[in-house]
């Protein structure tokens, strides 16, 4: 029996900063670049995840990270900053990030310009 514990203590001290990492590492995920928004042809379409596009709601495109996963978007031109959650994939120009909803947008002070500088931090991963 005093073997099966080693090994098991082993294991876990083996297994356990792996994992503490993995958890870590997804919450810590930061990324700047350009950010857009959705055209108003899109409302009511269907995003890749299913779920239906509204300029009403707090959502974005990024190509990566997973659906469901809610980031928080600043805009360092004026520190504004929005929590979104990951419906759809894109934005699909080079050189852009993220796709905010009309209403994130807003709600950074981005709708006069279109393309705008953002910094993004995960604040909820999703599994």
């Amino acid at each position: 029996m005093p073997d099966f514990r080693l090994r098991f203590a082993s294991l876990l001290l083996l297994v356990l900063p792996w994992f503490l990492g993995a958890c870590a590492s997804s919450s810590t995920f930061t990324q700047s670049g350009q950010a857009s928004y959705y055209a108003d042809k899109f409302n009511g379409r269907e995003t890749a995840s299913g779920t239906v596009y509204r300029p009403g709601r707090l959502t974005a495109a990024h190509n990566t990270l997973p659906f469901g996963t809610v980031v928080r978007v600043t805009n360092p031109r004026n520190n504004r900053s929005v929590k979104v959650t990951v419906t759809d994939r894109g934005p699909h120009a080079k050189g852009r990030i993220i796709d905010l909803s009309r209403k994130a947008a807003r709600k950074i002070g981005i709708m006069g310009q279109g393309v705008a500088p953002v910094k993004l931090k995960v604040v909820h991963a999703a599994r």
